[in-house]
């Protein structure tokens, strides 16, 4: 494990309930993540997605791609939001999703940076389950003053 819990919040400004990534696994500063959401069955989106049959939004496995995504740029510049930097999600392009995330799954959010044009960074992200592809979207975010 390259970055605990603790480590993680301080590279991104997000809570709970919003926080969804619980650890780093790999880190290869301007190159790539590897990190890690442990899906429980008490989190609050599961009491309306759905009650009968729990699956994660994909709106929210988007967002923890793009978390992932947030600690690489962040890592990258050595920068935290504490001092002043966060990092907007700006966009998303060619999301696709095959495969359900359920309670009890392991979710494991890749990241690979692709560029960085003005501040707007690119990334390729993927979402796994069990080795198999569960999602992948382009992710574009953006580095703005917080204070």
């Amino acid at each position: 494990m390259l970055m605990d819990i603790n480590e993680v919040k301080e590279y991104l400004p997000q809570r709970y309930p919003f926080l969804l990534v619980d650890r780093v696994l790999e880190l290869n500063l301007g190159e790539s993540i590897v990190a890690l959401k442990n899906v429980t069955g008490n989190e609050n989106h599961f009491n309306g997605h759905f009650p009968e049959l729990p699956i994660m939004p994909g709106v929210l496995i988007i967002e923890a791609m793009a978390q992932a995504a947030g600690i690489l740029g962040f890592k990258t510049l050595d920068k935290k939001p504490a001092e002043g930097s966060i990092y907007m999600f700006a966009g998303v392009d060619k999301a696709r999703f095959k495969r359900q995330v359920v309670p009890g799954d392991q979710l494991i959010l890749k990241a690979q940076y692709v560029s960085d044009k003005s501040g707007l960074w690119k990334f390729e992200c993927q979402a796994y389950v069990e080795d198999k592809l569960a999602a992948s979207a382009t992710i574009l975010c953006i580095d703005r003053k917080s204070k």
